[in-house]
């Protein structure tokens, strides 16, 4: 009985000590709301392209708890803008963004969440990109305070596979690719979102940026042509694939201005924010298919890829399947360049920060690279394989190891670092003397348990295989973990390539005249005031 009398005195005493307290009353006053930043400048999107949320924090520096009668967007419901409160959203006159009689307690704060998708179309009078703005408008009964919202807009040529809806399930179809894939003559049917591009679309100007989602086929006796400056976006698991028969050709040029890199053709994703700048994995990949031919890439830069360019050929081919000249790939989530039994020319390339390998010549194929920075300074996980990868083998989805006896790899004039202590490898499935050779290159290569010792690939002293070959110096680049793989002037590799060969890429990748005392990698070495 003394127990139950205690509990309903406890329950009393709580209950009347909570109706005498002000704590939780809140009231219209005079105090003015503090804010986080006095505009919001959400990064550029593109039309019709959601953006990413941003916030804005408000805050009630005052003693008392206070009510703010109001809070909405000065253009009401037909702002392209979208607002959140604490997790709320508003609720009066159909809008989302008009909110009543919000609570806010002392010395406390809330925040405000906001979004835009904006369709160019319904400004008629702007240009292919314009500011657009608005402002969050705070009523607290006395005064009015705004904060400013600020978006950069950007039109852009939108390309994306058909949809269709199946009369019988109901179910949305999405256009796939179909074409040659064993080269015998016969359409196969794939699981590839996409579509080929039409006559009136082999040519990307500089006009407008393009934006792609799923990927974009280039088809048999078609060309993609790509002008200097133009910008090419690509959503999530999109990309462009040349089937058999077809060609890309990018035609960038040097860019005087480094900062904007005006003329030379640049590949990413279509997430604009500055938080997405440097993010990898964000799009596919450029898909040279087998039978593809003249492919030809100069001054362009492919960044936060699945991989930068897959391209594979047919074994023993003839065919150059792709040049790429005065290029850098940035980011790609797996491989930089993924080659598999193909045909590359490189000069002035650079390849830096991939998930895996920054280059990888498998199932043999022919190769020649001069003066090109092939780096992995990867920092975002774990990798296992090296900045360059040489194999002559390949092993197909049943398991089952392929031999591909035709390998003809030359480097030189090159740099092949990274941050492992091994950065090139050379792997093979038999015992074929691989025909591979390495001439006026800086290796990375610190075996410091002798787990190569003996084996007859990493002979440096080979001069079959390697010549002038210098190990593990100091390349002193500028920045590599922010893909700046200039090198400065205390760099070890400086003076070290061969003149004869330099004589053929008198310039960098920077159009600097190299043919007097070259230096190895795509750069020459810069100077730079302490």
């Amino acid at each position: 009985m003394k127990k139950l009398f205690s509990l309903f005195l406890n329950i009393f005493i709580i209950v009347f000590w909570s109706s005498c307290r002000d704590d939780f009353n809140f009231n219209v006053t005079e105090t003015q709301l503090n804010f986080s930043k006095d505009t919001v400048y959400l990064d550029t999107v593109f039309t019709n392209i959601g953006s990413s949320t941003y916030n804005l924090k408000v805050y009630n520096n005052s003693n008392e708890n206070i009510l703010i009668p109001s809070i909405n967007l000065e253009n009401g419901q037909n702002s392209y803008y979208r607002l959140n409160v604490d997790g709320l959203y508003g609720n009066q006159n159909n809008s989302n963004n008009y909110f009543e009689n919000i609570e806010l307690l002392a010395k406390d704060s809330l925040f405000v969440f906001i979004e835009t998708t904006i369709d160019i179309t319904n400004f008629p009078n702007e240009s292919n990109q314009f500011l657009y703005t608005d402002k969050i408008k705070f009523d607290t009964g006395y005064n009015s305070q705004t904060v400013d919202l600020i978006t950069l807009v950007k039109d852009a040529v939108f390309i994306y596979p058909n949809k269709y809806t199946d009369s019988d399930t109901g179910e949305v179809i999405i256009e796939t690719l179909n074409f040659d894939i064993n080269n015998d003559g016969i359409s196969d049917e794939t699981n590839i979102q996409g579509r080929f591009l039409s006559e009136n679309e082999l040519n990307f100007t500089n006009e407008k940026p393009y934006v792609i989602y799923g990927y974009a086929g280039v088809a048999n006796n078609n060309i993609l042509s790509i002008d200097k400056g133009a910008r090419v976006h690509f959503h999530s698991n999109s990309g462009i694939i040349v089937t058999s028969g077809g060609s890309i050709q990018v035609n960038g040029e040097y860019s005087q201005d480094q900062e904007t890199l005006e003329n030379e053709v640049i590949f990413e994703g279509d997430r604009l924010e500055s938080s997405f700048e440097n993010i990898p994995g964000q799009w596919g990949t450029i898909w040279l298919f087998s039978g593809s031919v003249n492919n030809i890439i100069n001054y362009s830069t492919i960044k936060n890829s699945t991989i930068g360019i897959y391209t594979e050929d047919q074994l023993n081919t003839n065919n150059n399947q792709l040049i790429i000249n005065n290029s850098k790939i940035y980011n790609s989530s797996n491989f930089g360049i993924f080659a598999k039994s193909s045909s590359v020319t490189a000069s002035n390339l650079v390849i830096n920060k991939s998930g895996q390998s920054s280059f990888a010549a498998t199932y043999g194929g022919e190769y020649d690279l001069t003066h090109c920075t092939i780096t992995n300074f990867w920092n975002n996980s774990f990798r296992q394989f090296p900045s360059l990868l040489i194999t002559n083998y390949w092993i197909d989805s049943d398991g089952e190891i392929l031999n591909n006896s035709n390998l003809n790899f030359n480097i030189s004039n090159s740099i092949i670092s990274g941050n492992e202590n091994i950065e090139f490898l050379v792997e093979q499935y038999d015992d074929t003397n691989l025909n591979f050779k390495f001439k006026n290159c800086m290796i990375k290569f610190n075996d410091f348990n002798d787990i190569f010792t003996g084996q007859g690939n990493y002979n440096f002293s080979n001069l079959e295989k390697y010549e002038n070959i210098f190990l593990n110096l100091n390349a002193d680049f500028k920045n590599e973990y922010n893909n700046e793989l200039f090198i400065l002037q205390n760099s070890e590799v400086i003076n070290l390539a061969d003149e004869i060969l330099a004589a053929i890429y008198p310039f960098d990748i920077l159009n600097i005249n190299r043919e007097n005392s070259p230096d190895l990698g795509a750069y020459q070495h810069i100077t730079i005031d302490d």
